[in-house]
């Protein structure tokens, strides 16, 4: 079984909303790192003029690579990452190599069956 890791950095007010999407895409977990900083094109002011950090989070998807295209478009939406700026971003880069995810073989293995063939 190959896996694909997917990295998303998203506005900490929308990571249980992109959780569940997730879930809902066929993710079967998922690792959330709270308080990154992080910043666009543009940085964020207050109206002091000074440079406000806004809180990020970054979700990390271990997710088998038959469904991470499904799982990344998911999650693009659910957080609005093509329609509003600065809502976050995601990518997946490929897996060589993973332990500790023999529960999720065995589930993955029931649900997609001959795709993994």
């Amino acid at each position: 079984m190959r896996f694909k890791l997917i990295v998303a950095f998203v506005d900490d007010a929308c990571t249980n909303n992109i959780l569940d999407a997730a879930r809902t895409a066929g993710a079967t977990g998922a690792t959330v790192i709270n308080h990154a900083r992080g910043e666009g094109i543009e940085q964020k002011k207050t109206f002091m003029g000074l440079t406000l950090n806004v809180q990020r989070d970054v979700i990390l998807l271990l997710v088998e690579e038959h469904l991470s295209r499904k799982i990344l478009e998911t999650i693009s939406t659910a957080g609005e990452f093509e329609e509003k700026p600065g809502q976050g971003i995601a990518i997946q880069i490929d897996v060589e190599d993973a332990v500790g995810v023999a529960h999720q073989v065995e589930e993955l293995t029931k649900e997609l069956g001959d795709k993994l063939v």
